[in-house]
């Protein structure tokens, strides 16, 4: 039936779910909450594979119009310092539109700035887009349009550095293990709102550096339960596939490698400034991995892009994550591809849950009629735990250790052990 667009939907987790229980006491886990989250995924049959999928994101422009305000941070890392955004969903304004930003988007003025800050318990969602993205993205906002219509749901999309028209004040840009930014953020969101349940939900690139900042953590995260859709998990075998084939290569390594350079062209004034990178060799260059080997590895001090994408991957990171987590990916994702979807390691960890759909391409799943399936089971998910389970009846010591996954035998496999070193809370 997948030939009419019926994508066949697995569940893959440990044979031992987490435990959970609902607020009236009712004893449930992890993988039936998933289960019920996840509903049937008819997609357009028009659509009939990932590349086609895939490519008409490009062609569909419109989505639910969302309203943000933009709050700057200064960084609190003495080595990643710098300046990033963070922007805000707030209901719709007469404001006047500003031109330096996406759509729908301004800057919190001063007054509103002072007057952050509220005692409500209502949830809080914490966003990570995808490379290149920003909160304007259509899927981004086809994914928490129904929670913030709901009126019961606030949202903030941390943006990565000189993404979405954000200017960078040294010479940083960001990369799959950059989690420092939100790691700020939900700090800072912890401090502002202490009474709101803080919820976490990432798209592709955004998903990688979510999946890695929950593994770096473990149970010391404010977050209560978090979605990551459409992570790419191992980018060193994503992008062997991609450079494998003649569309892989032609098509979506340029196409990534194009919005790459388009964003550091923004920004070459702070790229010269600040880094001695040959600004007019990396103009110049065509594909993501050409990129990430003139950019990421002089900046971040990789040897080669390769090295990057081995450490900066989130599989191992999967199994040190101690919240609930729906990870749901497409298995004909030309981009994320489905050789590294992380199975053994979610029948490893009781907190994950992987979701894997047969058809929807890499941030496609269009349904008949243009909406996006993804959303419907974000939605399900998130409202369920942040209303329906009791999140003080999580135990974060299943599996034998509430910050990674290590073993408990006398070996010493830590997930979390990465070739650079970063001091996170530095």
């Amino acid at each position: 039936m997948e030939w009419l667009g019926r994508a066949k939907i697995e569940f893959t987790t440990s044979a031992t779910p987490l435990a959970l229980k609902e607020k009236d006491g009712t004893p449930t886990d992890l993988l039936r909450i998933c289960e019920a989250a996840v509903p049937p995924c008819q997609l357009n049959p028009l659509l009939f594979n990932g590349h086609a999928q895939t490519m008409w994101t490009a062609a569909k422009a419109h989505g639910p119009p969302l309203h943000y305000k933009r709050r700057i941070f200064e960084a609190d890392h003495a080595e990643f310092n710098g300046s990033f955004a963070v922007d805000f969903a707030v209901p719709p304004a007469d404001s006047e539109p500003d031109a330096s930003l996406p759509p729908r988007t301004t800057y919190f003025s001063e007054g509103e700035l002072a007057d952050l800050g509220a005692d409500d318990a209502r949830p809080m969602l914490v966003i990570l887009h995808g490379l290149s993205g920003g909160s304007h993205e259509v899927y981004l906002r086809y994914a928490i349009a129904p929670l913030i219509e709901s009126g019961k749901w606030e949202a903030c999309v941390v943006i990565s550095r000189g993404c979405a028209r954000t200017k960078i004040t040294t010479g940083l840009l960001y990369n799959a293990r950059a989690t420092w930014d939100v790691r700020q953020t939900i700090k800072w969101l912890r401090k502002t709102y202490p009474n709101r349940p803080l919820f976490g939900l990432g798209f592709s690139l955004g998903a990688c550096i979510l999946t890695n900042y929950l593994g770096e953590e473990g149970s010391a995260t404010p977050l209560k339960a978090a979605v990551v859709c459409a992570n790419p998990w191992e980018l060193y075998l994503s992008s062997k596939m991609l450079k494998s084939s003649w569309i892989g290569h032609g098509v979506y390594q340029r196409a990534l490698g194009t919005s790459m350079r388009t964003l550091a062209s923004r920004h070459k004034e702070e790229l010269d400034k600040y880094t001695n990178i040959d600004t007019k060799h990396l103009l110049n260059l065509k594909y993501l991995y050409e990129f990430d080997r003139a950019y990421q590895c002089p900046t971040w001090g990789y040897p080669t892009e390769e090295a990057y994408y081995r450490d900066a991957s989130s599989n191992d990171s999967l199994l040190a994550v101690r919240i609930p987590l729906l990870a749901i990916n497409a298995v004909d994702d030309p981009i994320a591809s489905h050789l590294s979807l992380p199975y053994a390691e979610a029948e490893q960890n009781p907190y994950t849950v992987l979701c894997t759909t047969s058809l929807g391409g890499h941030l496609g799943w269009f349904e008949i009629g243009g909406g996006r399936w993804h959303g419907k089971p974000v939605y399900n998910f998130l409202n369920h735990m942040a209303f329906e389970v009791d999140l003080d009846s999580i135990d974060h010591k299943v599996n034998g250790g509430s910050k990674s996954g290590k073993s408990q035998s006398e070996g010493d496999f830590d997930p979390m052990r990465r070739r650079m070193r970063v001091n996170l809370n530095r």
